[in-house]
């Protein structure tokens, strides 16, 4: 995957990504990316591909963590 926000069809469940909520600045800086595993892939939206963590969090994604 690029550097940019993957798109939907890029995402599986159990990747894990860095999201932002949907109530939060997906442009601002200042925000902390909350960072967990796919349980749903909800689809394509203009802030990125929207998600659910296994930790029940929603938000859209903005990048794909590397497996460590």
């Amino acid at each position: 995957m690029s550097n940019e926000r993957p798109t939907a069809e890029e995402l599986r469940q159990g990747v894990t990504v860095e999201i932002v909520q949907g109530d939060q600045d997906v442009r601002s800086e200042d925000q902390e990316p909350i960072i967990g595993e796919i349980a749903t892939i909800y689809g394509d939206e203009p802030e990125g591909p929207e998600v659910e963590l296994k930790n029940g969090v929603v938000g859209h994604v903005q990048s794909v963590r590397p497996d460590e």
